[in-house]
């Protein structure tokens, strides 16, 4: 049976070209990149090249990027970094649809005594800018937002966020895990003091990611040692960094010779869904992500809609796969005002680049028959 698979905000497939350039890395070209002998400096050198290509696609220098082990190391060690870098300011401001990388680490410092404001948002995901500039005051230390959410693909104006922190004096975070590849990023234009992503959300492997640091930016190491200038300690997952810097590359030129692709499959998916199901929802808004479709179908169970789907070869999801489990509705779905059987009967289809016409045209015709299985009247024996 064919697979098509439409879950990449959970993970994209490590994309060829980035696995030979990793190969190498786990068998002849073993040397650490910290070691003196032409083994260690030959590794050396593939670091250096793979930061040039990662800070040339955010629009950074070199010396502002951090390697870590994914987005979620790169949130942690950029908020807890923003907090104890000024004691007299205590307070964080959020949203209340960020990843849980983020909300459980705030969750935390919340019982440890910091104060935690969740910033609303608007029945389409927008962020609640109004809002959003009255949570943050003088003793703000961070204000942390995500680029694009990972469930509906909102984004969220992140530039506009930066002003308005920096305006009282606090540090701008943004988690850009769902936009690295989708748009072009650009840390100067966004103003950002610190972004995060993860390698696997671009066709990059797991367990690797980036904090870029704004030059001049202090921040507490979250994992003490002398590799990346002090900012964080452990030999350096080299076979991934080296991935990370090919599929950057690669995101870099798809971005700037195929823009608008997978915004019109998206829209066409979206569109065929709705036409044969108009009792279906869009969640969301139009400042979106290019690859992103949230949709609810209510009177119908998101948990078994998704099971016949992979039974059909169809692999999407309700969620983020950091805390979907079928059981739970959606808070990103809640904040945006469904009710709780709307968001638990939702679905979510992410594309990427690799996607086909002819793929999502399959995934619209599989999706009827499944929710026209399930809508079907029960015969009853006389």
């Amino acid at each position: 049976m064919s697979t098509f698979y439409f879950d990449n905000n959970a993970t994209t497939r490590v994309l060829p070209t980035v696995l030979e350039a990793m190969l190498p890395w786990f068998s002849e070209q073993y040397g650490n990149a910290s070691s003196s002998h032409h083994l260690g400096q030959h590794a050396k050198a593939a670091l250096v090249a793979a930061r040039a290509a990662v800070a040339a696609f955010v629009g950074a220098s070199p010396a502002e990027i951090v390697f870590t082990s994914g987005a979620t190391e790169a949130n942690h060690m950029a908020i807890l970094g923003a907090l104890a870098a000024d004691p007299t300011r205590q307070r964080i401001v959020t949203s209340v649809v960020e990843h849980s990388s983020t909300l459980c680490l705030l969750a935390h410092l919340a019982a440890q005594g910091v104060e935690v404001v969740q910033v609303p948002v608007q029945p389409g995901g927008e962020l609640d800018m109004a809002a959003l500039a009255d949570a943050v005051t003088d003793d703000t230390a961070l204000v942390t937002l995500m680029h694009a959410n990972n469930e509906t693909g909102v984004l969220f104006p992140v530039a506009a966020a930066a002003a308005i922190a920096h305006a009282r004096g606090a540090a701008f975070h943004t988690d850009a895990a769902q936009t690295a590849g989708k748009i072009r990023i650009d840390v100067r234009q966004i103003g950002c003091d610190l972004l995060s992503f993860s390698g696997h959300k671009l066709h990059a492997p797991k367990g690797v990611g980036v904090l870029y640091v704004r030059k001049g930016f202090a921040l507490e190491p979250l994992i003490y040692g002398h590799q990346e200038r002090n900012r964080r300690g452990g030999t350096e997952n080299q076979a991934g960094i080296v991935g990370l810097g090919v599929a950057c590359r690669l995101a870099q030129e798809y971005l700037v010779h195929h823009a608008g692709r997978v915004d019109a499959l998206r829209d066409r998916l979206q569109s065929g869904i709705l036409a044969r199901m108009p009792f279906a929802r869009f969640n969301g808004s139009a400042a979106r992500v290019p690859n992103t479709c949230s949709l609810s179908f209510p009177g119908l169970h998101g948990e078994e809609l998704l099971h016949r789907l992979d039974q059909a070869g169809v692999i999407a999801s309700q969620g983020s796969a950091c805390t979907a489990n079928g059981t739970e509705p959606s808070h990103v779905l809640l904040a945006m005002g469904l009710s709780r059987d709307e968001a638990l009967s939702s679905v979510r289809f992410s594309l990427s680049r690799e996607t086909t016409e002819a793929e999502v045209d399959i995934v619209v015709k599989t999706m009827a028959a499944v929710v026209e299985a399930m809508t079907a009247p029960t015969s009853v024996a006389a």
